[in-house]
């Protein structure tokens, strides 16, 4: 499975991640066997801007908003490796993103449980944009009860040169099939969904805050 790095990626981000994990129950037994997936994430490729490389979208009680992390730019940004790009700490977007966070999800039934070690993890200030998205993804994955590893990848390959290469798939500017794909196009509980209705194509926090440890038997089926 090779995925392109993202901050706070989207629900279909975690989908792929979590298809391949095996779940193994034994006959007359409580416990199950879990098999972790292996995910690479696509650290050799050329930053590229308006991508989830570094936004997210949201739901907030004005309906679906998107926030970005700003980034030094080197050269223009644009064509740098992705794993140089430096997070431009300045300013005070941090604060901004985890108001914003709270202001969405502080009704939700799960966001007291979780926003802490989030809040925690935003709050790292690693130098590069890659390492802040690795360690926001190994939390959420975590906390999301996805057994998987995230290994970022050692040589760039070109489109189509390998199987399940998902890096251009989800993009915010791009509908995709692969919750449909998956056969997990379904709505789950939202804050906001009586005045929006189902909103999809969010970050995944949105799934973790509102459904909590039942957020893994969204993503995958068991």
């Amino acid at each position: 499975m090779l995925l392109g790095t993202a901050y706070l990626p989207p629900v279909e981000w975690f989908a792929l991640a979590a298809r391949d994990m095996k779940i193994q129950t034994r006959q007359g037994e409580n416990a199950c066997r879990v098999t972790a997936s292996e995910v690479w994430v696509e650290a050799c490729e050329n930053y590229q801007k308006q991508s989830w490389r570094n936004r997210f979208r949201f739901l907030g009680a004005s309906g679906p908003e998107s926030l970005s992390i700003p980034v030094v730019h080197e050269g223009g940004g644009e064509g740098m490796p992705v794993r140089r790009v430096r997070v431009d700490w300045s300013g005070g977007w941090p604060l901004r993103h985890k108001r914003a966070i709270t202001s969405a999800y502080s009704s939700s039934p799960f966001f007291e449980y979780y926003k802490d070690g989030l809040f925690e993890v935003l709050d790292s200030r690693p130098e590069y944009l890659f390492d802040y998205n690795l360690q926001i993804i190994r939390f959420l994955s975590e906390k999301l009860g996805i057994a998987a590893t995230f290994r970022p990848t050692e040589e760039f390959a070109p489109a189509g040169s390998c199987k399940d290469d998902f890096r251009e798939t989800i993009h915010p500017k791009r509908g995709n099939t692969v919750l449909r794909d998956l056969n997990l196009e379904k709505p789950y509980f939202q804050v906001f969904s009586g005045k929006y209705g189902f909103t999809g194509n969010v970050s995944v926090i949105d799934l973790l805050f509102n459904e909590g440890p039942d957020a893994v038997f969204w993503l995958y089926k068991v």
